[in-house]
């Protein structure tokens, strides 16, 4: 049985487009999007999967998730 990974997902809403977009920042921010944050986070779960799987065949080692990394809020007040 495999061991399950974790990784940090950013998830954002797209008012323009009207979906949930989300990154994935360990694994050269791939992204997808779906219509419902639910919807994009299983897009991501699948996104992942197959990355994994491929990296795996081409021999590509795959970064893990750092634990003292983060996805913060950042203000900044213009000059």
């Amino acid at each position: 049985m495999a061991t399950a990974r974790r990784f940090k997902v950013l998830l954002e809403y797209d008012p323009d487009d009207k979906v949930w977009v989300t990154y994935v920042p360990a694994l050269d921010n791939i992204s997808t999007f779906g219509e419902t944050r639910e919807a994009a986070l299983e897009m991501t779960r699948e996104l992942v999967l197959g990355y994994l799987e491929a990296a795996e065949k081409e021999g590509i080692p795959v970064p893990s998730e750092r634990p003292d990394s983060e996805i913060v809020d950042l203000e900044v007040t213009p000059v």
